[in-house]
């Protein structure tokens, strides 16, 4: 049986995260209008403001995620497995778990800081598997 590289381990979690990030703001928004409403997709964005951030917060990761999963796979494919790449990866996932919750506590800084960590994460993964492959 052959094992998941880190890398790809972490992409998958990312990928779990995106596929359950929506849940928690959907069941907001049919408790606040109830199941009849919500599935009638009416065109009214009526849930609590928590909820609103969080969906915010999904779609950052939906548009930032085609990134990290080229980096990753770039790395697989060239076949570059370093300490860095391996950091790169965690401290994208857990940057990526510490935005929703920042976008959702609403602290100042906190989610422009944890966006900005997973977005350097990437890149550094990006350089390195370049310079590797050089």
């Amino acid at each position: 049986m052959k094992h998941l590289s880190i890398e790809l381990r972490y992409l998958v979690y990312a990928a779990v995260l995106l596929g359950v990030i929506w849940v928690p703001y959907i069941l907001a928004h049919i408790a606040q209008v109830g199941p009849i409403k919500a599935f009638s997709y009416s065109a009214e964005d009526q849930m609590p403001v928590w909820a609103k951030r969080l969906k915010r917060a999904h779609y950052n990761l939906v548009e930032n995620i085609p990134l990290f999963v080229i980096a990753v796979l770039a790395g697989e494919f060239s076949n570059v497995h370093t300490s860095t790449t391996t950091a790169c990866v965690m401290v994208f996932f857990w940057a990526r778990v510490a935005h929703p919750i920042a976008m959702v506590a609403n602290l100042w800084g906190t989610r422009t800081l944890a966006f900005a960590v997973g977005w350097i994460a990437v890149l550094v993964h990006l350089f390195t598997v370049l310079a590797a492959s050089a």
